[in-house]
């Protein structure tokens, strides 16, 4: 069991700004920003990890480290859970009883600005290293605090377990070190692999860990606020098998059934993209992609956050659907496994098409790429009702 049973979800806490509580607020684009996560947040794009990662944390493996095993594999948070427990469970399987997939889908409309498409295409809106651990059945505790406390770091580092910290990634140098106020709302995952002196080694997706003065980490860390210094860290060992039943019925019941519980509901799920669907095909009302996203920029904006909902940000590529169905076939559901593979198909093909798009494509060439992406979520919509069915 936790030490503590508090929540703070990712992306979206339901409780902020925005035409949803806690969905993002509107977004302010600059050239210097990216949208990086699908959920508004803008953050500058971090460096390529090549040049910079020697530059953080010098090879070979500092003293300081916990552990070696860095870089993520398909999808971030469920490297971010491996790693910390020592690389013994694969990804597929922290995935999965993480929830593996999901589906979210709104469009948000705020004067000056185009439409702010949001897609989240993974298991939502249960936090995902709490949801691993517990159906891991890897004991942990969580604790707050008004200031960074660093003690409790320390004692954690030192009895070798690593930290998971909530913080604001538009602090972090690697995402630009720029404060920025929607980043900041956004909780942001990362691991406290070790430190050395005053120097703390994060985990953050690359592949080695980043070195960073604590004080600079304590700035992230503050700048997340309704985390409150949020700090995870795992207790023990494993005191059961895996919960892998439990995890499958939490993910039908999520694309199936209410999420939320709330009006919102209808934007989770198969409803979700059922909504999608037919809002890629409205040609008259201003709910329509074809009014939504009528003009040059917003046509720009909209199909390039597709491309990054589906297959880089809060998602493994394929809309998590390809890791999920290596999860199912560890867990002796290939039939179910295979189906979810064919949608896979489907959205990346939707990704891709997406992406190639031309900016300035006139009326006609719209309509066309709208109605096939509303085909090829329609093709996925019915491979995942029959693999939810099987399960």
């Amino acid at each position: 069991m936790a030490a503590s049973t508090s929540r703070v979800g990712f992306g979206f806490g339901f409780g902020g700004t925005g035409g949803v509580p806690g969905l993002p607020g509107p977004l302010l684009p600059t050239r210097r920003y990216f949208l990086d996560n699908c959920t508004g947040s803008r953050v500058v794009r971090p460096r390529r990890y090549a040049g910079t990662m020697t530059e953080q944390a010098p090879r070979p493996k500092p003293a300081g480290l916990l552990y070696e095993d860095f870089g993520t594999g398909r999808h971030r948070e469920s490297s971010l859970v491996r790693h910390a427990l020592g690389s013994v469970y694969e990804e597929e399987l922290v995935a999965g009883l993480a929830g593996g997939i999901g589906f979210m889908y709104f469009v948000f409309e705020y004067a000056g600005h185009p439409p702010l498409l949001t897609i989240v295409a993974q298991a939502h809106p249960d936090p995902w290293v709490e949801a691993a651990l517990d159906r891991l059945r890897v004991p942990y505790e969580v604790t707050h605090g008004s200031r960074p406390r660093w003690d409790r770091v320390h004692a954690a580092l030192d009895a070798g377990r690593p930290v998971f910290c909530t913080v604001d990634r538009s602090r972090l140098p690697w995402h630009g070190g720029t404060p920025d106020e929607m980043a900041a709302a956004d909780p942001y995952t990362v691991v406290l692999a070790g430190y050395e002196g005053d120097s703390l080694y994060v985990e953050d997706g690359a592949p080695a860990a980043y070195r960073i003065t604590a004080r600079e980490f304590g700035e992230a860390w503050t700048g997340h606020r309704k985390g409150r210094h949020r700090m995870l860290v795992p207790s023990g060992p494993a005191v059961g098998d895996p919960d892998v039943d439990g995890a499958v019925a939490a993910t039908a019941a999520r694309l199936t059934g209410p999420v939320l519980g709330n009006r919102f509901d209808v934007n989770f799920g198969f409803s979700g993209m059922e909504k999608l669907a037919a809002q890629l095909r409205d040609v008259r009302t201003r709910t329509g992609w074809e009014r939504r996203f009528g003009s040059p920029e917003a046509f720009l904006a909209g199909t390039r956050r597709l491309y990054a909902c589906l297959e880089e940000e809060w998602t493994a590529p394929g809309a998590t659907r390809p890791l999920y169905a290596d999860f199912l076939d560890r867990a002796g559901r290939p039939e179910a496994a295979a189906l979810f593979r064919d949608s896979a198909g489907n959205w990346s093909r939707l990704a891709e098409l997406a992406r190639a798009a031309a900016p300035d494509a006139d009326a006609p060439e719209r309509r066309v790429l709208f109605d096939e992406l509303a085909g090829l979520v329609d093709g996925s919509l019915a491979l995942e009702r029959r693999a939810v069915a099987l399960l």
